[in-house]
């Protein structure tokens, strides 16, 4: 008789450990709370234009990865992909643009005519990116083995150089202050985010393993959907998962909303970890570094507060990710900024009418700041968003001319937005509270988070 499982949540990984159970020879079902799958991996459409919050750069484009293969088995691969030609590029106010071209001639022939001065540094630069563009390499940083890791650290031992450095640090060795400047956002705007991680983007861009899947995330997971029905999975929609049915400290099952009860074998959680471990579990299996996990987790937080634009503008000739540098700082709701980042979809023709585009704009927030509007007033919530975006308009207007008078669709969702549709806390930032500095070392080694919790056999987590 084969072993069963059940999956609380329709996200990435949750649909993943459906189709690897299934393909085990497991019985699996997923109960998830939403209409459709795919948790955070979304997009939606509002007239005509569609509005993607999911995927920035998809790895595992290139066959022979290991990254490759998993796609594969999941259904998301083969699709239609389209290769983007830049990693990102900065605006400064007065015009300069620096665009940090995947191809390397192009982006030396680009750094040497924003700076002669920092010659040496653009050849450091571009060799990093080739030694980051190693298949190995790519693939054993990707795919997050330990195992993959050691035998690259012997062989080129250089990398771990580029590991010790963040964005900040090393665009400081440019001369060049518009260098400097621009450099340190190359990261979604985050200069303490690891160099390592751009120079593997950057190599991952330039050897073909970064496409973008044309439509978006709500296309992408609705083929992992298809994959995980395919091979007999079932999905239950509209279902909300109120507790998990525990017996002799066993997870034996869930009971719904409805009060309706199910059982399996194994029971494994891709939903939020706090409401997990706090309510469907009722706090029950819980130790010291879990409480310390289920704590909230910093204040400010990236992409808490995003400003979606349909556009009547071509935007194909524009680059894809754009940052846009300030004058001087700007406040937008409780927050200064010097920069805002800019996602131009006009290289997907899919995501908007024909002769017009999308904008994304991405913007750190306080999450208190926004639950305390939410809560206290509903209508001032409205009014807040509305102000962000009419902010956010007149900056692109900087630089895009005219696109004030362009804009026929406005879309702001906030970690408010994040909680009425997952069911989380914290918004889409639902990451346990502990030390995040981006060290891949620690990340390969942390024996401390476990995927089970104290006590409970039977039960496992997925995702974050």
């Amino acid at each position: 008789m084969k072993k069963s499982i059940i999956i609380i949540g329709a996200g990435m990984g949750g649909m993943s450990a459906g189709i690897y159970g299934q393909m085990n020879g497991y019985e699996t079902q997923i109960f998830e709370i939403h209409t459709k799958p795919g948790g955070q991996c979304t997009s939606w459409k509002r007239k005509g234009y569609t509005f993607e919050p999911c995927i920035h750069h998809f790895f595992g484009c290139k066959p022979g990865s290991s990254v490759n293969q998993m796609w594969h088995e999941l259904g998301a691969l083969p699709r239609e992909l389209v290769n983007i030609e830049e990693c990102t590029a900065t605006a400064s106010p007065n015009g300069k643009m620096f665009v940090d071209y995947y191809s390397l001639d192009r982006l030396k022939e680009t750094l040497l005519k924003l700076s002669q001065a920092d010659a040496k540094m653009i050849e450091q630069y571009i060799g990093a990116i080739k030694v980051f563009a190693n298949d190995k390499v790519d693939d054993a940083i990707n795919s997050g083995s330990l195992w993959k890791m050691i035998p690259i650290f012997l062989w080129k031992p250089s990398i771990l150089k580029w590991m010790k450095m963040n964005m900040r640090s090393y665009a400081e060795q440019f001369s060049d202050p518009f260098l400097r400047k621009a450099f340190a956002e190359l990261i979604y705007s985050n200069p303490d985010a690891p160099l390592f991680f751009h120079l593997l983007r950057h190599a991952g861009g330039m050897n073909g393993d970064i496409q973008w899947p044309i439509s978006g995330a709500g296309e992408f997971a609705k083929s992992i959907e298809r994959r995980y029905l395919a091979l007999g999975g079932k999905l239950h929609y509209r279902s909300r998962v109120q507790k998990i049915l525990v017996e002799n400290d066993r997870a034996v099952g869930i009971k719904l909303a409805d009060g309706s009860e199910y059982r399996a074998d194994i029971i494994i959680s891709n939903a939020d970890g706090r409401k997990t471990i706090l309510d469907m579990l009722d706090s029950k299996y819980i130790n010291e570094t879990v409480r310390g996990y289920c704590a909230p987790i910093a204040d400010e937080t990236p992409f808490a507060v995003n400003v979606c634009l349909g556009i009547d503008r071509d935007l194909s000739g524009e680059p894809s990710s754009l940052v846009l540098l300030l004058n001087q700082p700007v406040t937008i709701a409780n927050h200064q900024y010097e920069n805002i980042e800019a996602q131009v979809y006009g290289f997907d023709r899919s995501m908007a009418p024909a002769g017009k585009g999308t904008i994304k704009v991405e913007l750190w927030a306080s999450y208190s700041y926004w639950k305390q509007l939410y809560n206290a007033d509903r209508e001032k919530y409205k009014q807040e968003k509305q102000r962000v975006a009419e902010q956010v308009i007149e900056i692109l207007e900087s630089h895009f001319r005219g696109i004030k008078n362009q804009v026929e669709v406005i879309d702001v969702y906030t970690l408010m937005t994040w909680e009425r549709y997952m069911g989380g806390t914290q918004g889409w930032f639902n990451l346990p509270n502990r030390k995040f500095d981006f060290s891949m070392k620690e990340d390969l080694a942390d024996k401390k988070s476990k995927t089970t919790l104290p006590g409970l056999a039977n039960f496992y987590f997925v995702g974050v």
